[in-house]
């Protein structure tokens, strides 16, 4: 019976989201960056250790909600190094378990 379920409850909070992300990317491989989100953290020089920090502390500024692929999406904020920052992120279920996926990152 040790399996873990990977049943994506039909509601999601913003605390239970913000949550579930904090504990997935506390292990930096389930994280993952879209093209775009490396972009954006060239261009404003942000580093990927906060951008961690932010998924793992950050409060929730753009509600829960779920994407066109059925993830959960929200936006997260915290001031990490004297920067306060936004990150997008969607909690993404699949057959070897649940990912992080970075958006975009603001300033």
């Amino acid at each position: 019976m040790g399996m873990k379920s990977s049943v994506v409850p039909l509601e999601m909070s913003d605390r239970t989201l913000a949550r579930k992300i904090a504990q997935v990317s506390r292990d930096s491989s389930r994280v993952a960056l879209t093209t775009h989100a490396k972009q954006r953290m060239r261009q404003r020089r942000i580093l990927l250790t906060q951008v961690i920090k932010v998924l793992q502390e950050g409060l929730v500024v753009e509600h829960a909600h779920r994407d066109v692929y059925g993830s959960w999406k929200c936006t997260l904020e915290k001031t990490v190094a004297g920067d306060r920052i936004k990150v997008a992120a969607a909690l993404r279920s699949g057959d070897d378990g649940e990912m992080v996926i970075v958006i975009t990152v603001m300033n």
